[in-house]
């Protein structure tokens, strides 16, 4: 994986006569993983789905350095290394290993070791037993995870999670942790929203709002309480 930084500038959306968000500049740099907050219907997602390339903005530009290599994935682009996982993740007719795997067909040709590597990242979010059953037996959460064993697999420089942990239980929130903790061990930054505070969350040393129409860098977010996950802002 090659580490990668995102900038904009002069960043905004506008909807007809209605401006969704304006922002002047914004930088993501490798290894950042930042909290992206604001109520309902401020942009949240579709600055997710700009930063991936889904969308373009009504004005800016945004530059990624680094770049190495190009991928669309699931319906969702993932330009130079960039994933977005929606709340609802798009999921192929196939077995939940096919939908794993996926993405793997394009960087490995061996058959085996694609497989090795889809149930090792199955395992991790506790479905490789079902491996082989087709994808529609899935509830939401567990689809969820599907979607994040994928991502995980392909090691993003960038991963934008949508409201990821939205349908899950604590212990599958938490199997998502180690995984996002692996890959910004690994150099991945991660931009994640959530209605709700949670361990997911609590992976973030940096917070962005959206409110006003403008984009809101909120201090460092520094661990003051560890028995009781008190944040405090330097």
């Amino acid at each position: 994986m090659t580490q990668l930084s995102i900038q904009a500038n002069d960043l905004s959306v506008r909807f007809k006569e209605r401006l969704l968000f304006h922002i002047p500049h914004l930088v993501l740099g490798p290894k950042d993983a930042i909290y992206l907050t604001g109520d309902n219907g401020v942009g949240k997602t579709t600055l997710l789905k700009v930063l991936s390339g889904l969308q373009k903005p009504s004005t800016g530009d945004i530059n990624l350095s680094h770049n190495s290599w190009i991928r669309r994935l699931f319906c969702a682009q993932s330009n130079s290394g960039v994933i977005y996982m929606h709340q609802t993740p798009y999921m192929f007719d196939g077995s939940v290993l096919d939908n794993v795997c996926y993405g793997l067909k394009f960087s490995l040709r061996d058959r085996r070791k694609r497989r090795t590597e889809a149930i090792n990242a199955l395992r991790m979010v506790g479905l490789e037993t079902l491996a082989d059953e087709h994808i529609s037996v899935l509830s939401g959460g567990e689809r969820q995870r599907v979607a994040m064993a994928r991502a995980w697999v392909l090691n993003p420089s960038v991963l934008l999670m949508d409201e990821s942990s939205a349908s899950l239980d604590q212990e599958s929130i938490e199997r998502m942790v180690v995984l996002c903790k692996d890959l910004l061990a690994r150099g991945t930054s991660l931009v994640i929203t959530s209605h709700q505070k949670n361990a997911l969350t609590e992976l973030c040393r940096r917070q962005w709002t959206i409110t006003d129409s403008q984009l809101i860098e909120r201090a460092t977010l520094q661990l003051v309480d560890g028995d009781n996950d008190t944040y405090a802002y330097a």
